[in-house]
């Protein structure tokens, strides 16, 4: 099973998000210090899905996720041990790594600041 968090307002406009996925919480939070083109308030969608749909899942968020804003959404398997895949996904481009590698994580956070994304917002859970 993975479980992640998608930011509902970094879907583009006229996204059409289809996959098996299950939410678990929906909420909405105040961010202090949104980038350029963000809204203020955010709605927090978290999910799970079953393992085998995560490359599926990564496919159809990097189609659905606005170019403009800078944003991503990310996921990790819940399972133990170093062939746990995290998964970070952004406009048209999908990063996986390894839990606990701190190369991959680097050059996904990397890739996220050359978008204007916030380094405080880069702060994923692997």
């Amino acid at each position: 099973m993975l479980t992640g968090v998608l930011i509902a307002e970094s879907l583009r406009p006229g996204a059409d998000l289809r996959v098996p996925m299950t939410v678990t919480r929906i909420w909405r939070v105040t961010v202090a210090d949104p980038a350029p083109g963000q809204p203020a308030t955010w709605t927090l969608v978290d999910f799970t899905a079953e393992d085998q749909a995560a490359d599926q899942l990564a496919q159809a968020l990097a189609d659905a996720l606005s170019p403009t804003g800078g944003w991503y959404c990310n996921y990790t398997a819940t399972g133990d041990g170093p062939d746990v895949l995290v998964y970070v996904v952004f406009p048209g481009q999908v990063r996986r790594y390894r839990r606990g590698d701190a190369e991959g994580r680097r050059r996904a956070v990397d890739y996220g600041l050359t978008l204007g994304i916030p380094a405080a917002q880069l702060d994923w859970t692997d």
